[in-house]
């Protein structure tokens, strides 16, 4: 039987009730909307009309879960600590919210063994309605010829101040044709602005000025900016000034 758009509505409140403190917005979809769009190569493999949810963070985030994820558990120096925060927040959601169902969870940053991404970030948020994915071939008569341009999501209350962090697939969970796919909300119209964000995107990603396409209600705080402005491998430094050490370490001081 077909889950109705009830149910649907309610799962995304229980996760919303879960991750909206944390900073975090979720999104419905359909699998098909996701797959129509893909070669099968990256096709998710569950029928068409399986739930998925797709899970954003918002300029809140940093404050809202990270911080406090680094006070109270610490960081391993394994792998990055905003993945390790994520992983924890939209885990912890899933268990609270559907215990003994199975969700199968897909992080942004993990790979299949054969190297490809585990989901395609950006056309998830895209048919979810949540951000717009302005790429190459929305630009009319392109000034660019043959050269590769990446696409860029586009949130219409941040711009580019977000980040798209897991899809949650919940494949015992079929919706119902009641479900209508949302359109984007596009929120740079005009072909001028659009080369403007395609090209800051790729040629000036350096000084975020892309992410200020649309006037943002929120944009990253200056400590969040210090952070991702840092490189990777040194963030581990500049969370030891900030005082916050390693799980490895405070396990070795601990009698």
């Amino acid at each position: 039987m077909a889950a109705s758009t009830a149910n649907v509505d309610e799962i995304t409140a229980q996760l919303e009730d879960c991750l909206s403190k944390c900073g975090f917005e979720v999104s419905p979809l359909k699998v098909g909307w996701y797959n129509s769009l893909l070669p099968a190569s990256f096709h998710l493999a569950y029928p068409d009309d399986t739930l998925a949810v797709v899970v954003l963070s918002t300029p809140s985030m940093f404050e809202q879960a990270f911080l406090p994820f680094m006070e109270e558990r610490g960081y391993q120096g394994l792998s990055d600590p905003i993945d390790q925060c994520v992983k924890h927040q939209v885990s912890s959601a899933v268990s609270q919210c559907f215990p003994g169902q199975e969700v199968d969870v897909r992080y942004d940053y993990e790979l299949l063994p054969s190297r490809k991404p585990k989901f395609l970030a950006q056309t998830a948020a895209h048919v979810s309605g949540a951000a717009f994915y302005y790429q190459k071939s929305d630009v009319i008569d392109q000034p660019w010829d043959e050269k590769k341009m990446f696409g860029v999501c586009v949130h219409p209350k941040f711009g580019g101040w977000f980040a798209i962090r897991a899809l949650l697939v919940f494949g015992g969970v079929p919706v119902g044709s009641e479900m209508a796919q949302p359109v984007p909300p596009d929120c740079v119209p005009s072909r001028e602005g659009r080369i403007q964000l395609l090209e800051g995107f790729n040629f000036h990603w350096q000084d975020w000025s892309y992410r200020n396409i649309v006037h943002p209600v929120q944009t990253y705080s200056q400590k969040q900016r210090d952070y991702f402005a840092t490189p990777p491998a040194q963030r581990f430094a500049l969370l030891k000034s900030w005082g916050f050490l390693p799980k490895e370490t405070i396990n070795l001081n601990q009698p």
